[in-house]
C-alpha cells in the first residue's frame, strides 16, 4: 500500500475525532513512513512496518479519551433543527431510562468480571493459608495419633497449598485475560463514535 492511499484511508477511518486531532495523528504517521522512506526502506514496506489501517485505528482509540470522545459527537456542529429538538424531548421518556439501562448492564457486566477475578484470587489465598495451617497442624497430629496422623496431615497441607498455588497461577491469567477484554470493550465503545 502507498503512503497517500494509507494516510487517505486511516483520515476516514478516524472521521469521528476533532480535526484537531485527526491532522495531528496524519502527520504523525506520514513523518514516520517518510523517515523510514529516507533510511532506504521501500514505500510499500515501510507503510507495511506501521501495521494495517486497522490497528493503528485502535492504537489510536485505545489511548484517545473517551469523554473527548463522547463531547466531540454530542455537541452539534451548527445548530439543531426544531424538529430534533423536540424529538429529543418527546422521547426523553424513553431513550435516558434505555441510556440507563444500558450504562448500568455494561458497568454491571464489568463489576461481575472483575468479582469472578476477585474471588479466584481470595480463593486461592484461603487455599495456601489452609496448607500452611495443615502443615503446622501435622506437629500436633505426630504428638497426638502418632506417625500416620502426621504424614496425612503434611500430605493433606501440601494438597491443599499446590492447588491453592495453581489456582493463584490461573486467576492471574485470569485477570490478565479480563483487563484484555475490558480495553477490548472500551475500543469498541470508542468506535461507536468513531467513523468507519
Amino acid at each position: 500500500m502507498k503512503k497517500n492511499e494509507f494516510i487517505d484511508q486511516l483520515r476516514s477511518r478516524l472521521s469521528g475525532l476533532p480535526q484537531d486531532d485527526i491532522n495531528e495523528r496524519l502527520s504523525f504517521y506520514s513523518e514516520m513512513i517518510d523517515d523510514r522512506i529516507d533510511d532506504g526502506v521501500p514505500e510499500e514496506e515501510a507503510v507495511a512496518d506501521i501495521g494495517s489501517v486497522d490497528e493503528v485505528v485502535n492504537t489510536i482509540l485505545a489511548e484517545y479519551p473517551l469523554t473527548k470522545l463522547v463531547k466531540n459527537k454530542v455537541t452539534p456542529k451548527k445548530g439543531m433543527p426544531a424538529w430534533a429538538i423536540v424529538l429529543l424531548v418527546i422521547g426523553f421518556p424513553l431513550w435516558l431510562p434505555l441510556l440507563i439501562a444500558f450504562f448500568a448492564v455494561f458497568f454491571s457486566i464489568y463489576i461481575t468480571l472483575w468479582s469472578i477475578v476477585f474471588s479466584f484470587f481470595a480463593t486461592s489465598v484461603a487455599l495456601v493459608i489452609s496448607g500452611i495451617a495443615c502443615l503446622v497442624a501435622s506437629v500436633f497430629f505426630f504428638m497426638q495419633t502418632g506417625f500416620l496422623g502426621g504424614i496425612a496431615a503434611i500430605g493433606a497441607g501440601l494438597a491443599v497449598g499446590s492447588l491453592g498455588v495453581l489456582l493463584f497461577i490461573g486467576s492471574f491469567y485470569m485477570a490478565k485475560g479480563v483487563v484484555i477484554l475490558t480495553k477490548k470493550m472500551a475500543i469498541g465503545i470508542k468506535s461507536l463514535f468513531v467513523g468507519k
